[in-house]
């Protein structure tokens, strides 16, 4: 019976008939409603430590600047160590927080400055852990349900948004703050038993692993070679950075604006949540008539009249429709954007490439929150949104040029390559470093043609983790032109056969047309000697 009402669910909800998706999908609730609670405990707890509304912002910078410091090295961890394992080492991190925060509110030892470390100490847990996460969900899902698996996620994270700040509000008011802590821990902890029951298979490469520090490299290059990677991390930076500052706020905005307590926090909060779960349940209809870089536009426009609209009217009641609004608005653009990252990107670099989208919306909030929460010290609450609404709409300006959908997606698909190395000897995997060389013979009249697919094979070459590429057209010969490109090690060129797209193919093919003889392009691959004193 629970399959076939499984089989029956809404066409928005249909990825959670996949078992270990909707059972891992049910942990990522859990453990956001867990940061929420986190979140809105800590908000609420400096409020009663210190007027200053720059400490009250800083716990939201607390909370996601390890994000944005430790983004890289997590995301290489990710791809390159046991998701399962990691996943539960960072959840027992955050319950060894919470603990200690319990602990230190129960004896009447917390303070301002030791409420915001423990806060960034819990940012840590929670940067180690995204990147897992948004890794894994491609696995669990075929390629039609991913969008609408992603959106569900993105729900997870907003029903924990009303959930989260609802049961910390109805602790905060009935027992006190460190009983949300407790219950974050014990939280902490079920989840980590529900991952260690998860039969995950680890992908055992007969390569060595990828070195950390040559994974993170990587990763750099990568992101830095992609476009629609980097045109995306520049929205999600200059969005959160202004979408920052009614989040951050908002315990003033509840408290002093609207002349409230905590639960008017959670009211608030609770309405946002609410307005990004009714933008998530229609965001395939919303699919139907816009792509995601339209949406992201819109979403922006009516995020900041929103804002401004909540501040300027006279009672609470008035401003929670709008904070619902808010919401639709808020998750309607992050979830754009986070489709689009997702699909721009094949599995093996996925990691690492999620953790620089993730550094880039949580070093926009973090930043966003210190410096909305400087702007109110100064000039009040209210000046400081309206500040924030006019500098996201003069934003716009900018954005709008950089179009991160409506351009024909990539297949991903990993393939096998034409040609694997077929060395005369055996080779150290830690050998290099590696110098291969492609000969093509082409019609001299073609050259600027030729060279325009050159180009992008040179983004291509260096996203699969070549150190350097060029392009030599022979002095004596016209139409003789050799490609090279260096890997640091044998291993590292040999991982590039693991991660050949069906784009990759297709580029190789183009190429190949400007070839005007009979044989294939003549390959050879180096290896560097090493001269003996």
């Amino acid at each position: 019976m629970f399959t076939a009402k499984l089989n029956t669910l809404p066409y928005w909800l249909s990825p959670l008939k996949f078992k270990v998706f909707r059972t891992l999908w049910t942990v990522w609730l859990i453990a956001n409603v867990c940061m929420w609670m986190n979140d809105v405990a800590a908000a609420w707890m400096m409020t009663t430590l210190t007027d200053s509304p720059l400490l009250i912002a800083l716990v939201q910078t607390a909370s996601n600047l390890p994000v944005l410091l430790l983004g890289v090295p997590s995301g290489a961890l990710a791809d390159i160590l046991n998701r399962k394992k990691y996943f539960v080492i960072t959840q027992l991190w955050l319950a060894a927080n919470a603990t200690i925060l319990t602990f230190l509110m129960v004896f009447d030892l917390l303070t301002a400055q030791s409420l915001l470390f423990f806060t960034f100490m819990n940012g840590i847990g929670l940067a180690m852990r995204w990147p897992v996460f948004a890794v894994i969900v491609p696995d669990l899902v075929n390629r039609d349900y991913l969008a609408r698996a992603l959106t569900l996620n993105g729900l997870a994270m907003n029903a924990s948004r009303i959930i989260g700040p609802l049961i910390a509000g109805i602790f905060i008011a009935s027992l006190g703050s460190q009983y949300v802590f407790g219950l974050n821990m014990v939280l902490c902890l079920l989840t980590t038993y529900v991952v260690l029951q998860w039969k995950y298979q680890h992908f055992e490469s007969a390569l060595p692993g990828e070195r950390f520090f040559g994974a993170m490299r990587l990763g750099i290059q990568y992101v830095s070679q992609s476009t629609r990677m980097r045109f995306i991390l520049i929205r999600a930076f200059l969005f959160y950075f202004q979408a920052s500052c009614v989040i951050a706020l908002l315990p003033l905005l509840a408290k002093s604006h609207f002349h409230g307590n905590a639960n008017t926090f959670t009211l608030l909060m609770s309405s946002l949540g609410f307005g990004a779960i009714l933008a998530g349940s229609q965001l395939p209809r919303f699919r139907d008539s816009w792509n995601n870089n339209q949406l992201s536009n819109y979403g922006i426009l009516v995020l900041c009249v929103s804002s401004i609209c909540i501040v300027l009217v006279p009672s609470l009641w008035e401003a929670v429709p709008l904070m619902v609004i808010y919401g639709m608005s808020w998750f309607t653009v992050a979830n754009s954007l986070t489709v689009t990252a997702q699909f721009s990107l094949p599995g093996w670099i996925r990691a690492r490439a999620m953790s620089f989208y993730q550094m880039s919306l949580m070093g926009g909030s973090a930043i966003g929150a210190a410096f909305w929460g400087k702007v109110a010290t100064h000039y009040g609450v209210v000046a400081s949104v309206l500040l924030a609404a006019v500098f996201g709409l003069l934003s716009m300006f900018y954005i709008i040029r950089l179009v991160i959908s409506g351009q024909d997606d990539e297949d991903l698909s990993p393939v096998c390559p034409i040609e694997r190395p077929n060395p005369s000897r055996p080779i150290d995997h830690f050998e290099g470093p590696v110098m291969i060389s492609i000969e093509y013979h082409i019609d001299p009249q073609r050259d600027e043609d030729f060279k325009k697919i050159m180009k992008q094979t040179k983004v291509a070459r260096i996203k699969q983790g070549a150190l350097s590429w060029s392009l030599f057209a022979d002095a004596e010969h016209p139409g003789q032109v050799i490609e090279y490109f260096v890997y640091e090690t044998w291993a590292d060129y040999l991982r590039r056969f693991d991660r050949f797209t069906a784009a990759d193919l297709h580029l190789q093919e183009e190429r190949f047309k400007f070839h005007i003889d009979p044989d294939s392009p003549k390959i050879v691959r180096r290896i560097a000697s090493q001269l003996k004193d």
